[in-house]
């Protein structure tokens, strides 16, 4: 019962960030559930629908649907939607049903392609899991199905993995693609943001990638392994981002930063250097140990975060954590994470 959540509100589960990384790629996305984590995506990990259009579907299994297992009946409804819509790909994403039942995820993808006539890739999330978990799923099927050719690399091109509104509470990547080209490259590329399948088709064109949250430096590898691609690792903060401009004024203090490791390190980079400030880094997501520092926390519990904030003179996380640290004594300094809370960045205060 170590992990169960007392006071905090449910984070981002897995599926909500496969459906993060599909969202703008033009696929139809089906989330094979009865209705409830489909809500959950629409209606809580997803602030996008308030913006651009998605084709993104609930099973809509039945009782009786989900206990024998009517893969076909599935099936049957994608190939009619793909009827519809015009769309270069489906994608099937897992939930605790399936999950549960141990629906083949690889036979219904199959089969899908077979009755569709349309590539089709099935992600075993199951719930249970982070968000980010999600994240790296889809990123890297997206790149082994359809990164498959070898093309001419473009000087001045690159591809940035990570950008999701869950990792950078922003809805957009012009901000972040403004940074990057001021590092001398002339196209930017956000796979999964402001961009299509096309951009994941011909990722092999970029001259370098960047990786803004640990989800995606799988793919980044694969990536580099398969084509030969350099990548790096950084989080492009604007001069002018709500969380530079959160974090004034802690000049030499102890501080503590609770976000995405990658978000988290930049901002350590800063405070230190700017700042004077001794800064430990935490995550309640993944924490890459190749790009973590002896004392950075993986958190696990809400016990741990409470342990994690003794000693330090000032926290920045997301406000909703304010429900742990009551006794906490130094300052609170609100650093919105979607996948938390579902604030996002331009909502600081």
């Amino acid at each position: 019962m170590k992990n169960l959540l007392k006071k905090l509100s449910p984070l981002a589960p897995d599926d909500s960030g496969a459906c993060s990384v599909l969202y703008e790629l033009g696929g139809i996305t089906v989330i094979c559930d009865a209705g409830g984590c489909a809500g959950n995506v629409c209606g809580f990990d997803e602030p996008r629908w308030f913006e651009k259009r998605s084709a993104l579907f609930s099973a809509g299994l039945r009782d009786m649907d989900a206990i024998l297992g009517r893969d076909d009946l599935l099936v049957k409804k994608l190939t009619a939607i793909t009827k519809q819509i015009d769309a270069p790909f489906t994608a099937i994403v897992g939930t605790p049903v399936p999950a549960v039942i141990a629906t083949d995820l690889k036979a219904i993808e199959r089969m899908s392609e077979k009755r569709t006539g349309l590539p089709c890739i099935a992600l075993r999330t199951d719930g249970t899991r982070l968000y980010d978990y999600g994240e790296e799923m889809a990123y890297f099927r997206l790149f082994e199905k359809f990164t498959t050719d070898k093309l001419p690399v473009k000087k001045g091109k690159a591809g940035v993995i990570g950008a999701t509104p869950l990792n950078t509470g922003k809805t957009d990547s012009k901000k972040m693609s403004e940074v990057i080209r001021a590092k001398g490259f002339d196209d930017v590329v956000s796979f999964g943001m402001d961009s299509g399948l096309d951009e994941i088709i011909n990722a092999s064109e970029c001259e370098r990638l960047f990786v803004i949250a640990p989800s995606g430096i799988k793919s980044a590898k694969y990536l580099n392994d398969k084509f030969g691609t350099s990548y790096e690792v950084l989080y492009p903060f604007a001069d002018d981002d709500p969380c530079l401009k959160a974090v004034n004024d802690l000049n030499g203090r102890k501080v503590l930063v609770v976000h995405q490791q990658f978000l988290a390190n930049e901002l350590r980079n800063r405070l230190e250097t700017e700042q004077g400030c001794d800064v430990t880094c935490a995550s309640w997501f993944m924490l890459d140990k190749d790009y973590a520092r002896e004392g950075d926390i993986h958190i696990t519990c809400e016990e741990d975060m409470i342990s994690a904030v003794q000693g330090v003179d000032a926290v920045a996380a997301d406000p909703r954590f304010k429900r742990l640290l009551k006794d906490f004594t130094g300052e609170f300094i609100p650093l919105p994470h979607f996948a938390v809370s579902g604030t996002l960045d331009k909502d600081i205060k």
